[in-house]
């Protein structure tokens, strides 16, 4: 006797790997974006911590070339507002909800005073987080 074979829930399966795959190319664009960014760093950064060191032990750095070392590291930080747009999502939706240039036709500009309920501590939020407290 043959027993007609039922399908036991391939969908789970398939959604519990393909939940799985999502996950982890998140995490390695995360972990990609992370790499970056401090690789960027420390290229730009350690050079002149050590000679920072160096000129502080014997003096013997140029003037000329420390000067340009800390400029690197000035330009490292002037990269990291294009970096993480470039690679991050959620900042670049953030960016294009407050700064005019970056949003998008459609969206609706957000307005002063939503904006000030929302980084004040006044209204229902303060009286909820005081009963929180007490």
């Amino acid at each position: 006797l043959q027993v007609p074979r039922v399908p036991s829930q391939p969908t789970a399966g398939s959604e519990s790997r393909r939940f799985a795959n999502k996950h982890s190319k998140k995490a390695l664009k995360a972990s990609l974006t992370l790499g970056i960014l401090l690789g960027m760093f420390f290229v730009a950064w350690l050079p002149f911590f050590i000679t920072n060191v160096t000129q502080a032990v014997c003096g013997c750095v140029p003037a000329g070339f420390f000067d340009v070392l800390t400029w690197l590291g000035y330009c490292n930080s002037t990269m990291n507002p294009i970096i993480y747009p470039l690679f991050m999502r959620d900042f670049k939706r953030a960016m294009g909800k407050f700064l005019p240039c970056c949003r998008r036709s459609g969206e609706p500009r957000p307005s002063a005073i939503s904006l000030s309920m929302r980084n004040s501590n006044s209204g229902a939020r303060a009286a909820t987080s005081l009963k929180n407290v007490l």
